[in-house]
Parts: C-alpha cells; structure tokens; sequence
C-alpha cells in the first residue's frame, strides 16, 4: 500500500480492497467480519439488545494514554455497559482525510483492535470514505455497538428505582482525559504528564452486578463532567442530589492545572468514569467490590439523593458552604471525543 491516504483508497476499486483487507481484516479479522458482506449477521440470544451509537472527532487524534481509535472502542463499550449490557459487537465507520499517514491509520487501528479484544467484543462491520485533503482533520470514526441485556438490570439506564438516600459513587479521580488532551492539543510542557484515563468499564460493572443486586442507575461521565450528569439525573425528578466536594477523587495534577488555566475538574470530560447510585443498604459493599479491581481503586462515595431541593444538586464545598451545581453552559474544550 501508499504510505498515505490516498483518493483512490475510497474509489471502491482495487486500492479500496487492498485497505479493507491489508490494514482493517488484518487488525480486526474474526468470522463475522470475514464475509466482507454488507451487514454482519450475528448470533443473539433473548434477552433484550442494547444498541448505541457514536462520532469521533477529538483534536489532537493521538493523545497522552490513548488516540481515536482506542477512544472509539472504549466509548462504545461503555456506553452500553452503563445500561446494564454486556457489549458484543461493534461497527466501525471510518472518515479519511488525504494525506493521511497509512502508520498513522495502522497505529489506531491496533489500537481499536487490542481493546477490543481487552474489553471482550469483536468488531465485525465497517465503512471507509476517503475525503479531499483539507475537507476533514486526519480522520473521524463513527460507531455502533450492540449488547445483550438481562431483563433483571432493564431499570439501570431509567433509573426508575431511585429513592431518597441512595448513595452516589465515582470509580475514581475525574478531569484525566479533558487534562490530557487539552494538554496535547496546546502542546503544553508538562513535567509531569496528566494521561487519560480511557478504559473500557465493562468488566468491572460486570463484577459489581454479578455480586450486588444495589445498582440502581450508572452514566459514564463524559462530555459536561460529572456536574452536568448529576443535573441530568435529577432534572425533572422529584429528588435532589447533595454531594460533597471534598469526597470528589482529583488528582493534585489536574486540580494544580485547573486552578492555573481556569478550568473547573467538575466539567471535564472523562473516557474511564462512570457514576452509580446505589442503594445505602449495598453501598460499601459495591464500594468494596470496585476497590478490587484495578479501574476502581480509587472509588468513592460523594453524596446521596435527597427529597430536598427536588430536581437540584447541591454541592458541600471544602470551605463549609454550598451552591447549586448546573450542568455545563458552552464549552469548556471542543472536540474532546
């Protein structure tokens, strides 16, 4: 193959094939995939299916701890496995810029491919365009994923079963990865590097739903931070949320950043971080049950629904007040997914 992208790779032709089957089959080969037919025709059982749908568009595409492709997969997986799913399958959609470097396209495509494999799922369908150089930045990637869910955690997505002193838990230090792209994107000179912490969760929700009956209701906390989840979960509902700052894992990087660029860790954007509320009675011990595993070991209870202040969230501060905590307005960093 060119060394880059080139207009002919989407010509659907001779260059076309020898992309699909040189760098795509290479990575991703399994036996759905390797039909090549234009819908993948997967085994399901019957329980009910989960479905999501996603873009890729972060700035720069390589970042410290990840790049698009890692991003896409892990977003993908986690987004079904907050609903309660185990995530199965993955369609993989890809927008090339010309000019592309082909070790640029390989490095993430590996890169999708090992987390996948890591996160239990198979990619088995796919697209690629090819666009004029200067008509898209590098490259973008839309996917779709598919889960099967037990009708037994069809309430979590809902969060139908919420009441007043459930508990409210974070598997770890949020502000990672809107730190970490935001400091490739500006090419800051850090001395001691803010990495992303983009994962794929699914194990260890599974983990906890396999020992614990408490999960009443996860998001992953990604564009808007885990301010503007909280606001989403009570909007509307006739609970609040109060949480305190000071039980909110940051790492003394990303807060020292924040406080120096003006940036506030509560609206970053995470790729590894989910958020739980769980019933009291359950709490510490799905608190422990996280600990166990290497994505929540720095899990912690921040707060609990409470029947004051309905459809608002209430923040303990570290000085002994309070104040309302909205979700986010305009954009802190475009682009960071």
């Amino acid at each position: 193959m060119s060394d880059k992208i080139l207009l002919s790779h989407g010509s659907g032709g001779l260059m076309s094939d020898r992309l699909i089957r040189e760098m795509f089959l290479t990575y991703f080969d399994n036996n759905y995939l390797s039909e090549l037919s234009d819908s993948a025709l997967l085994p399901a059982d019957m329980q009910k299916i989960s479905f999501t749908t996603d873009s890729y568009v972060v700035d720069p595409v390589f970042f410290p701890g990840g790049n698009i492709g890692k991003l896409a997969v892990c977003g993908t997986v986690n987004d079904l496995a907050v609903s309660g799913a185990t995530p199965k399958y993955i369609s993989a959609g890809f927008i090339l810029e010309e000019g592309l470097p082909m070790k640029d396209l390989e490095k993430i495509v590996k890169s999708m491919a090992e987390e996948a494999k890591k996160a239990g799922v198979k990619v088995v369908t796919g697209d690629t365009k090819i666009v004029n150089k200067g008509k898209a930045d590098k490259i973008f990637i839309n996917t779709a994923g598919v889960g099967f869910l037990s009708e037994k955690y069809a309430h979590i997505s809902a969060g139908e079963n919420i009441r007043s002193g459930d508990k409210i838990i974070v598997n770890g230090a949020i502000g990672d990865h809107g730190v970490a792209v935001m400091s490739a994107r500006e090419e800051l000179k850090i001395s001691n590097q803010v990495y992303s912490d983009c994962a794929s969760l699914n194990h260890l929700i599974k983990k906890v739903l396999e020992k614990c009956e408490g999960v009443k209701f996860m998001r992953d906390l990604t564009r808007g931070g885990l301010a503007s989840v909280l606001a989403e979960i009570v909007e509307y509902r006739n609970f609040g949320i109060r949480f305190s700052e000071t039980a909110v894992p940051v790492s003394e990087k990303v807060q020292a950043l924040c406080e120096m660029l003006g940036f506030d860790p509560l609206y970053l954007a995470n790729e590894g971080k989910i958020v739980m509320i769980v019933s009291s009675e359950e709490a510490e011990s799905i608190l422990e049950e996280m600990k166990k595993d290497p994505l929540g070991k720095e899990s912690s209870i921040i707060g609990e629904i409470k029947n004051t202040n309905q459809g608002k969230v209430v923040m303990e501060t570290e000085i002994g007040g309070s104040r309302i905590v909205d979700k986010i307005t305009g954009e802190q960093l475009p682009r960071i997914c």
